[in-house]
């Protein structure tokens, strides 16, 4: 029980500080048209806090290693808190942009830790489902934080929804001071070096596989409210639904994903990525009809959010000690932001040179090189495992 109180509270968390994260996706178009700038440059709001997790992650990460994790956590929610209130004052676009880029130091962090945290509390063949109920805090923010982020819009005005993050963020540190017992601390050891960590040829493909795979989700992920308003002609109410039936669909999702990583993590990501790439290509095909866009949706929904999960569990497998698993953690997190931002930067290319009807293809050309990426780890994992058996 205690356990399980740990990961959920945890889980409480990553739900505050994704609904700040993403919780702009729905609301870009209003966004945009607020400050007067352009569809694509209103994505920076979502790929500026994205390069700061990237670039300064395992900085960030080890600079706080040495302070108590739990004060960590909650400095962290609080930094985030006071940010979405301090946003709804924003006059104007770079004024908002700083602001939002602010909590990103900390989301690696905390993301870090929770991670870490989850991965020492269960025995290994566990694992998995422990992430897994870190990573629903990720699904629930789909559920709940984006969609009625999306529709405070639609009802008030945009800064409503700046002020529903600091609240959830609010709510989720009261957690962590109440419920959350102490976290031992998991910095990595004198025995085992980050550069250990660094020289291992597994790793990169591994960082590389994720890389393609968040970058392919959030191309269009990332323009999801803009594709359904454009494209398939929906309003911000049926946009908020969309959004809605997207994040239910992931919960079951993520747990599907969870159960099968820890039984066939090769087979389970094949069959994620080619799932994600065929429904891609239903966006483009269906993309302009009502009905069997609300389908799609669901079904795009229930594959995209295991992506994550998938993509950590691949990342942290590369290195089995569990003094390292912090620090890999937050390698995680920085190539996880880095695809985003690449995501987004490309997403928002495409819809300038191609329109956003033809923006699943940016998604479907790098659901092509996860592919590749994947079959070329399967190789080197076999030849690696070969070669142990041979010595």
């Amino acid at each position: 029980m205690k356990i399980n109180k740990t990961l959920f509270v945890l889980a409480l968390g990553v739900f505050g500080i994704t609904t700040t994260e993403f919780g702009v996706i729905g609301i870009l178009p209003e966004l945009a048209s607020e400050f007067q700038v352009s569809i694509d440059k209103a994505g920076w709001l979502l790929s500026a806090f994205a390069i700061i997790v990237a670039v300064f992650g395992p900085f960030m990460v080890m600079l706080s290693s040495s302070f108590d994790r739990k004060k960590v956590l909650v400095f962290s929610l609080l930094v985030f808190a006071i940010t979405n209130i301090v946003s709804v004052w924003a006059n104007h676009f770079t004024f908002l942009l700083i602001v939002r880029m602010l909590p990103a130091f900390f989301h690696p962090v905390y993301w870090s830790i929770a991670l870490a945290a989850a991965s020492q509390n269960v025995l290994p063949s566990e694992v998995p489902k422990a992430i897994s109920t870190i990573f629903s805090g990720l699904t629930i923010a789909t559920v709940l934080g984006v969609p009625l982020a999306t529709f405070l819009v639609d009802l008030w005005n945009w800064q409503s929804s700046f002020l529903l993050s600091a609240m959830i963020n609010l709510v989720s540190l009261i957690g962590i001071l109440w419920l959350l017992p102490p976290i031992k601390n998991t910095e990595v050891r004198v025995n085992y070096s980050k550069i250990q960590i660094l020289r291992a040829p597994v790793l990169w493909i591994n960082v590389l596989l994720v890389f393609c795979i968040i970058t392919a989700m959030y191309a269009t992920y990332g323009y999801m409210a803009d594709f359904l308003k454009s494209v398939s002609k929906m309003n911000g109410r049926e946009i908020s639904i969309m959004l809605l039936l997207f994040g239910i669909a992931g919960v079951f999702g993520n747990r599907i994903a969870g159960k099968y990583m820890s039984i066939q993590p090769f087979y389970t990501t094949l069959f994620f990525i080619t799932a994600l790439l065929t429904v891609h290509v239903l966006l483009f095909i269906f993309g302009s009809n009502f009905v069997p866009m609300v389908a799609i949706v669901i079904i795009w929904g229930m594959i995209h959010t295991g992506g994550f999960l998938i993509s950590n569990i691949s990342l942290s497998s590369a290195v089995s000690e569990v003094e390292a698993q912090e620090f890999v953690n937050s390698i995680f997190t920085s190539c996880g932001n880095l695809a985003v931002t690449a995501g987004t930067t490309i997403g928002g290319f495409w819809i300038i040179h191609f329109d956003i009807e033809h923006v699943v293809w940016s998604s479907i050309l790098f659901l092509g090189l996860s592919l590749l990426v994947l079959l070329l780890r399967k190789v080197l994992m076999n030849k690696i495992h070969l070669e142990k058996l041979m010595q």
